[in-house]
């Protein structure tokens, strides 16, 4: 399975890591959970320890990354970027399994 954050989220992740006093066993959450206005919706959060159902992946810009079984199976490939514009701020998913998505971005089909 692969993940890729872009630079800004790298070092968005990293600032979040930092406020949460996140130690070396903690990483970043990536997930899938039913809902949103398309089906499905992302969700990100720092935890101190992976679950035990868990991949772990070690990404090479220090980031520790947990998944767990549910959400792999709809984020291969998926590119999560952090982008600032005149309409506000936030992290952005660019996954090659979904069919389609929302406006906000936050949400997706399969």
């Amino acid at each position: 399975m692969q993940i890729n954050l872009s630079e800004n989220a790298v070092t968005k992740v990293h600032g979040f890591m930092e406020e949460h006093g996140a130690g070396e066993t903690a990483g970043l959450r990536v997930a899938v959970l039913p809902g949103g206005c398309s089906g499905f919706q992302y969700g990100l959060n720092i935890e101190d320890n992976p679950e035990d159902e868990d991949e772990v992946f070690d990404l090479s810009d220090g980031i520790r990354v947990f998944v767990d079984p549910f959400s792999a199976q709809y984020l291969e490939g998926v590119e999560i970027d952090y982008v600032t514009t005149m309409m506000g701020s936030g992290f952005t998913f660019k996954n090659p399994v979904a069919a389609g998505g929302c406006g906000c971005g936050s949400s997706f089909t399969i």
